[in-house]
């Protein structure tokens, strides 16, 4: 699994697949994981894309938010689909992450 990564204003933006679930999740978080290493441990993820999420996906999320806190960053999620986000909503993942409908309000937010 390759991930769109890109780098603005030492903010990591990386654009996560169609399809986020067990199969990929180990690959996922990994890349994930050495991209905030790497990085400032500010991190957007762009959901454009996705439109299903596992519990495995779930854990890929908050092992991101986690990585990134031990750095004193944190992780937005944006352009985010119905589907999603009503697991989110679900899972009240929505009261851990700030949610963002595009990615110039969360780089506002994040700087």
């Amino acid at each position: 699994m390759n991930l769109e990564h890109r780098t603005l204003d030492g903010i990591d933006i990386v654009k996560l697949p169609e399809r986020l679930m067990m199969a990929d999740a180990s690959t996922a978080r990994a890349a994930v994981k050495e991209i905030i290493g790497l990085g400032t441990g500010k991190l957007i993820l762009d959901l454009a894309d996705t439109t299903f999420i596992d519990s495995s996906g779930l854990a890929v999320l908050v092992s991101s938010l986690q990585a990134a806190r031990k750095k004193d960053g944190d992780v937005y999620l944006i352009h985010m689909g119905n589907t999603v986000r009503a697991l989110c909503e679900l899972t009240r993942l929505h009261t851990v992450f700030q949610i963002f409908d595009d990615e110039a309000a969360a780089l506002r937010a994040l700087k």
